[in-house]
């Protein structure tokens, strides 16, 4: 049905995470090249390392350029006029590669995750202790509903598996309904939330405290499908108790300088809830172990010390740089401006001093045209850009990283809470929901708020998680309830050309932004979700079938 060869990841897409390895905790294995699901499951060390692949490589075609055109290109936050441009002006197509590469990432995830749990239940041996393969089956479930939370929020209603080996012979598969996708998503999860340990196994691993942050989200969002305006108070409720119980048990802290969290030697931060993990092997990394966002976004080679950095005409939209409050630490560690520097990455450029020698120095963000220009007519993206080997211990390669991917960090859980007891409200004064809400705030270095109101918090989520691939999604889960207010927050969000004028041109301190050419994107109920890919619908014509109820055992 779909264009995934399940037999293969019953018994070798799980092998990509013995071919990922690195120098330390569960990545760090040896390579095998010939074992089979009943050979595999007979040792705690190897039904953990079953699910190693769920933290890496099945995400890989996601995470590569999806992530940044669907989750920050369609949300607002990402603008280039060459790079995942379809997505930047909401007119996403059905034979795009990154539509595909999302579809196939996530199945690849559910086709992965219902291997684990198939095979731990069927191969794991007797004298695996039952912790270890109720572990393996939490994460498995965890990112099984993450995957599908995912794929509904992208594509709409999608066909809900959890046998891999059925849909080779069953030609009935067909859609489930919204509804029963989230029914199934909170499931999981909340499965995963039971069953995982307080604290981590290994490190960066999952625990039942990222279960439940997750859980925290899936509600919030959940509460608001088919509510018809007002969003349900027993989700809500839901959100705001999961968010609540993480909060109480001090598993997370924020880190206190924001910036911090994206340089790879904070990998595994106090404030990471879940992240993927890519790794780094010696300039030999196995294709889709590695993280590749710095390779699209970095403004230039001279950053990442190789042949890629092709980033020189993406960044931010404008309507993202008026978001910005005047003194927001997170603008510069997330868009990087004109007389911005950066002491912790390296840069090669022409020794002024030496006709035809480099010279290396901080990085230093000129203005356009070599510093001909006055200004800067792109704000660069920073976020997941960690620069050149030497600014990385050498863990750098050319379209390689190992800077984590978040997935959750307990700064969202903070704003989850304050939405959560927000509710239907207008605003909201609540000392707990202010507490939260203003610890996020006042880390970025902008002052607290007395009270809050949705607006307030949507806008701070957008800040707090710009290029982190959670823009589009917060859309989406407004849109479940107030299609009407989705649909006009994004027609208003000008995703045209500007200028940045910086007040020095080193260690600037101020800058004026010049909107050139002002554009807006439209997009309507019937063009709001992705298309499907084009490819995924040729061989599966019962996508186009009317979803149906998911029948739950």
């Amino acid at each position: 049905m779909f264009n995934i060869n399940y037999k293969k990841f019953a018994a070798g897409l799980m092998l990509l995470g013995l071919f990922t390895s690195c120098k330390e905790d569960f990545l760090d294995r040896p390579p095998l090249d010939r074992i089979t699901d009943i050979e595999y499951y007979k040792t705690t060390d190897q039904v953990l390392m079953a699910t190693a692949p769920l933290y890496s490589g099945v995400w890989f075609g996601y995470n590569d350029k999806a992530a940044v055109g669907i989750g920050d290109g369609r949300g607002g936050t990402f603008f280039s006029p060459s790079y995942e441009m379809e997505h930047v002006r909401l007119a996403s197509s059905p034979t795009q590669e990154s539509v595909n590469g999302a579809w196939q990432s996530f199945f690849n995830i559910i086709g992965q995750s219902n291997a684990v749990i198939n095979n731990v239940q069927k191969y794991a041996a007797p004298t695996v202790p039952d912790n270890i393969k109720l572990h393996a089956m939490g994460e498995a479930r965890f990112f099984r509903g993450l995957a599908y939370s995912y794929l509904v929020q992208t594509f709409g209603p999608v066909p809900l598996i959890e046998d891999n080996t059925k849909i080779l012979t069953d030609t009935s598969v067909t859609r489930n309904t919204v509804e029963s996708i989230w029914e199934f998503v909170i499931r999981d999860i909340r499965y995963a939330s039971k069953v995982l340990p307080a604290t981590p196994v290994q490190k960066s691993r999952l625990t039942k405290y990222a279960a439940q942050g997750m859980l925290s989200r899936m509600f919030l969002t959940r509460a608001g499908v088919g509510s018809n305006g007002t969003r349900r108070q027993a989700d809500l409720d839901s959100a705001a108790y999961y968010a609540k119980s993480v909060m109480d048990a001090n598993a997370y802290k924020l880190l206190p300088v924001y910036e911090d969290l994206f340089l790879t030697k904070n990998n595994g931060n106090e404030e990471t809830v879940a992240a993927l993990q890519w790794v780094y092997n010696g300039g030999n990394t196995y294709w889709g172990a590695q993280n590749t966002q710095q390779a699209y976004m970095a403004f230039s080679s001279s950053i990442t010390g190789f042949g890629d950095g092709w980033g020189g005409d993406h960044g931010a939209t404008m309507d993202m740089l008026k978001t910005y409050e005047t003194g927001d630490k997170r603008r510069k560690a997330t868009y990087m401006f004109p007389g911005d520097t950066y002491s912790y990455i390296t840069e090669e450029v022409n020794d002024p001093n030496k006709p035809g020698a480099k010279m290396k120095r901080p990085l230093q963000v000129t203005t356009d045209n070599n510093g001909a220009d006055a200004f800067k007519s792109r704000a660069n993206i920073k976020k997941y850009v960690v620069g050149r080997p030497e600014d990385n211990d050498g863990k750098v390669i050319q379209m390689g990283t190992e800077i984590q991917t978040y997935l959750m960090r307990y700064a969202e859980i903070l704003l989850i809470y304050a939405e959560a007891v927000l509710g239907n409200n207008a605003s909201t004064s609540n000392v707990a929901a202010l507490e939260a809400f203003n610890a996020v705030r006042v880390r970025g270095g902008v002052p607290a708020k007395t009270s809050i109101t949705w607006e307030d918090i949507y806008k701070e989520r957008r800040v707090e998680l710009a290029m982190e691939g959670q823009s589009w999604y917060d859309i989406a889960r407004l849109h479940y309830y107030n299609p009407t207010l989705a649909l006009q927050k994004l027609s208003q969000q000008d995703r045209g050309t500007y200028r940045i004028i910086p007040n020095t041109k080193v260690n600037a301190t101020s800058w004026t932004i010049e909107s050139v050419t002002p554009q807006f994107y439209s997009v309507d109920e019937a063009s709001f979700f992705v298309p499907y890919p084009a490819a995924e619908l040729s061989r599966a014509p019962n996508l186009r079938k009317t979803p149906v109820p998911y029948q739950f055992q």
